[in-house]
Formats: structure tokens, C-alpha cells, sequence
């Protein structure tokens, strides 16, 4: 019975893309996040988007702001607004460090990846990044085609 649940639970992950193409990341971290019953329960339906998230300190705490999680659906007039300011956890060495690289020029926060833990627990992925030049994204592109068609080459060899 438990493998049947297994089997049954599936796995939601929501990743920025966009992020990947637009900037380059030097160090991902783990996060925590102070979420609601019903944000929770929009989350593991899938309906979120971190495409227009951004993260910024704020008295030395980390957060992240206009990230989409959608009403859920069956929820009340206590439903959650869809793009509020949440709060992120992480501990505090880790947000002393990450606070003063954003400090230097050209490093931010970018939020890459919402997905559950083992445990159940909403997990939010950002990443150090600085940003790309023009030049850097026509590279990406180059090698995400090459890597295209050395797929489709196999796949006429198979």
C-alpha cells in the first residue's frame, strides 16, 4: 500500500529558465520559505511562476518578491494574494555572506528553482548570478544548438 502512494505522489518542480540564460550563477543555495495553507497547496497543483521573482535584503533578512503562486482553487475569502512579499530562511552566516557579494557590483539574487524536499517541505533553489553579456548568450545559444543536433544524430545512428 505504501509503494502504491509512492507511486501516486508527484513530483513538482517549477524552474526559471530565463534565469539560466540570463545569468551566470557562482553558488546555489537551499532555501526555506514562510508560505500559507492554500500557497502550499497551489504549489504541489503547480501553479506558480518564478519568472518575474526577484530577491532583495531588507534589515538583514533575505526575501522574495513577486513571485506567482496562484488562488487555490477551493480555498475561502482567506485565500492568499498572488504575488506578496515572502519571507525566505536561510541561515545567518550563509545570509551574511550572500548579503555582502550582493553589495559588490554586478552579483544578485536570482530565485531558480521551487520544488518539495523529501520531507514535504516547499524548497526554493536561488542562485548567486551575475549578469550576462550579449556575447555570453549568443555562446549558450550556439551550444545549446550543437547540443540539439548532436542529439538528433544519435538518435538517426540508434
Amino acid at each position: 500500500m505504501a509503494k502504491a502512494k509512492e507511486k501516486k505522489k508527484r513530483e513538482v518542480e517549477i524552474v526559471n529558465r530565463k534565469a539560466a540564460f540570463d545569468y551566470h550563477f557562482h553558488n546555489k543555495y537551499e532555501v526555506g520559505m514562510i508560505l500559507t495553507g492554500t500557497e502550499i497547496k497551489s504549489i504541489r497543483n503547480g501553479e506558480a511562476n518564478l519568472k518575474d521573482a526577484y530577491c532583495f535584503f531588507q534589515k538583514g533578512e533575505l526575501y522574495v518578491k513577486s513571485m506567482f503562486i496562484a488562488e487555490y482553487a477551493y480555498g475561502n475569502q482567506n485565500n492568499h494574494e498572488t504575488r506578496r512579499t515572502r519571507k525566505l530562511l536561510l541561515r545567518k552566516p550563509e545570509l551574511r555572506k550572500i548579503e555582502k557579494k550582493t553589495k559588490e557590483k554586478g552579483y544578485t539574487i536570482v530565485p531558480y528553482r521551487l520544488y518539495f524536499s523529501e520531507r514535504g517541505f516547499a524548497k526554493l533553489e536561488v542562485a548567486l548570478a551575475s549578469g550576462k553579456k550579449s556575447y555570453d548568450k549568443r555562446n549558450s545559444i550556439k551550444e545549446k544548438d550543437n547540443k540539439r543536433e548532436l542529439d538528433r544524430m544519435k538518435k538517426m545512428n540508434l
